[in-house]
């Protein structure tokens, strides 16, 4: 069976074909999913939408990419909707340094407002963090926060990895690792420990080598586990095997969900 531990299933890009795309899942054997929410807005919809999809794992946050029209006062919400909506982690949060982003400063209010709400429910969070890791384990320190997730689409140094791990993160890998040209993020992959990584497709972006600018969907799982498997010298059902696992010691809550 496999995970898929980021994807956006919720977006409507997928709404005329979600009950399709579902079954053809349980078919490749792709059988849970992570569906981190993006902004206030999509809090709701996933809930609903995850009363629909038994296989679905929830998380509520606001995106740093999407922060233009929200309010510091939105996340005295989070903390009632991630215990009341069965979330597994505070998600999708961090910070976001590509130009065009949102001010930094408006970024870093809210990720750090949004670690506290974690750490005070006692829930992992799931980090975006493109080009602003240091900055990321900054504010991991300052907010004390000690209960790991997911650093979704890692793509940093081994040093990096590892100050991550010290926290207790997981990193999530997708599919940029099937590029040729991604060298030093197949090299980083090669060199982690087997505890250190988990699958996630970031449906529907990051489609893999060959696939550009067609829809991603969680059914490319199978594809990057096989790609990790062949930089790894593993094989693909060694490779679900232990990302599931790794995804349940990070999300306990999904395990005892499904008991």
């Amino acid at each position: 069976m496999y995970i898929d531990s980021h994807c956006h299933l919720d977006f409507d890009v997928f709404d005329d074909t979600r009950d399709a795309l579902m079954a053809s899942c349980r078919a490749a054997k792709v059988e849970g999913f992570l569906v981190p929410s993006t902004t206030k807005n999509s809090w709701m919809r996933i809930a609903e939408l995850a009363n629909v999809y038994s296989q679905w794992q929830v998380a509520y946050g606001l995106h740093p990419y999407f922060l233009e029209g929200a309010k510091l006062d939105d996340i005295e919400l989070l903390a009632e909707q991630c215990q009341t909506r069965g979330a597994i982690a505070v998600g999708e949060i961090g910070l976001d340094c590509w130009p065009g982003a949102v001010e930094l400063k408006r970024q870093q209010a809210f990720f750090s407002r949004q670690l506290i709400v974690a750490r005070d429910l006692g829930l992992p969070v799931i980090l975006h963090a493109r080009k602003s890791y240091d900055l990321v384990l900054k504010a991991l320190r300052e907010t004390r926060f000690t209960f790991g997730g997911v650093v979704h689409a890692f793509n940093g140094s081994i040093e990096q990895a590892e100050r991550f791990r010290a926290l207790g993160f997981v990193l999530g890998i997708g599919g940029t690792i099937t590029y040729p040209r991604a060298k030093k993020a197949q090299r980083v992959l090669a060199q982690l420990d087997a505890f250190s990584f988990v699958l996630e497709t970031d449906s529907p972006d990051m489609p893999l080598c060959g696939y550009q600018g067609e829809l991603n969907t969680p059914l490319s799982i199978p594809g990057i586990a096989h790609c990790v498997a062949v930089i790894r010298n593993s094989s693909a059902e060694e490779i679900a095997l232990q990302t599931n696992q790794n995804l349940l010691s990070i999300f306990p809550k999904w395990y005892e969900d499904s008991l």
